[in-house]
């Protein structure tokens, strides 16, 4: 296997970005249950400002994936989490309260370290997770058009 060992400079981005990891995804835990949450969902009540600020945080572990040539779907991947994030946090109060649950920081992290010490192919997972997000994107572009399509078509039919 191609191995890539993980270098003094690769050692210190991951300690860094793991600390980054855990203040904006654990930083503190809802007393009596196991639920973690950090600044994430804390600056997300800012509209559009604080999601916005958090994925710019976010994208640091995407730029250190990048850096050591993680697989670009992997990458791809991680963009994705983020964007997810953005999007579900611009909703007021219940993308805040996703934002404890989705993690992207979290799940980028994690692919990260399971890239870092070894260059690995892209699993089934990580071409799935793209590809699903992608035709979901995708539906989400044509359906309306078929709407739009449908109803100029049943106006027009009308007219005639």
């Amino acid at each position: 296997m191609n191995e890539q060992p993980v270098g003094i400079d690769h050692g210190r981005a991951l300690q860094s970005l793991r600390s980054l990891k855990r203040l904006l995804d654990e930083a503190f835990r809802v007393p009596g249950t196991n639920i973690r949450f950090g600044w994430d969902p804390i600056i997300g009540l800012l509209p559009w400002v604080g999601d916005l600020l958090t994925a710019l945080f976010s994208c640091a572990i995407i730029v250190q994936a990048h850096r050591m040539r993680i697989p670009r779907v992997v990458v791809v991947r991680m963009m994705l989490n983020v964007g997810l994030d953005l999007v579900i946090g611009i909703i007021p109060f219940i993308g805040d309260a996703a934002d404890v649950f989705w993690k992207s920081n979290t799940k980028n992290f994690t692919l990260l370290e399971f890239h870092a010490a070894e260059v690995r192919p892209a699993s089934r997972g990580d071409w799935l997770f793209v590809i699903g997000v992608l035709a979901a994107v995708l539906a989400m572009a044509i359906v309306p058009l078929i709407v739009l399509y449908w109803l100029v078509h049943a106006i027009v039919g009308r007219v005639s």
